[in-house]
């Protein structure tokens, strides 16, 4: 059985959701590197003095805004995957980035804060890495469930060298059964997605591919191909 919160409990999550929804409201205005506890103190009308019992540091803060946003943008592609009969790999693909452009277009602040510029001085710290691989996990995933059904239009060269190795070594962590040359595709296939991303976040496609809905649907499909994903055979969709 679940375990009744006291009202203290209650007040503590109220209150730290207020002050993170105030942080969010800087980094729209301000950028991360701006981000500041006391300017947030000071627009909820509380001394500097209690929020700090609540997010010692500003990189504290920082941190729990990060994991919020990765988290965010996890469950929106998840969802969106799920809906996706398990067997059409390419659509679940599509599903995928798709689910991950609305996202970022909808939270361009929280996006510009995961995948944007680093802040300076600002060090990840280990609990940010699970919420940041919920997505490319998936993705991995997705093409693991493929492998033995590829449809790739040529063969895939050769990995060599310390790549050959890096490779090799990731996919026995991350997925044995899929063959390195294909994970390093599917690393590949991601940065893509989240350059797409970023060139129409940040205003590169303006005067060219802007806006970017035809550009972004034609790419989506293309890296399907470059990931051999096929779509589900008749009868299992």
């Amino acid at each position: 059985m679940a375990a009744i919160k006291t009202a203290r409990e209650r007040a503590r999550e109220e209150l730290t959701r207020e002050i993170k929804a105030e942080a969010r409201k800087q980094l729209a205005v301000e950028g991360a590197q701006r981000l500041s506890l006391r300017a947030v103190a000071r627009e909820l009308g509380m001394v500097s003095s209690a929020l700090y019992r609540y997010f010692p540091s500003r990189d504290d803060l920082l941190t729990a805004l990060i994991i919020d946003a990765y988290d965010s943008l996890g469950e929106q592609v998840e969802a969106a995957v799920a809906e996706v009969p398990p067997a059409d790999v390419r659509a679940r693909w599509v599903a995928l980035c798709h689910a991950a452009r609305a996202w970022a277009l909808t939270s361009p602040h929280e996006y510009a804060l995961v995948y944007g510029s680093p802040v300076p001085g600002y060090v990840a710290p280990p609990e940010t890495v699970v919420p940041a691989s919920r997505v490319p996990l998936l993705l991995i995933a997705m093409v693991g469930d493929s492998v033995g059904r590829f449809e790739l239009e040529a063969a895939p060269r050769p990995l060599r060298g310390v790549l050959a190795q890096q490779m090799a070594d990731l996919a026995a962590q991350l997925s044995p059964d899929l063959p390195p040359v294909l994970l390093t595709r599917g690393i590949a296939a991601w940065t893509q997605l989240f350059g797409m991303i970023s060139f129409e976040l940040f205003g590169q496609f303006v005067g060219s591919a802007d806006p970017a809905d035809g550009f972004f649907g034609y790419a989506v499909e293309d890296l399907a191909d470059y990931l051999g994903l096929a779509p589900a055979a008749d009868g299992q969709g």
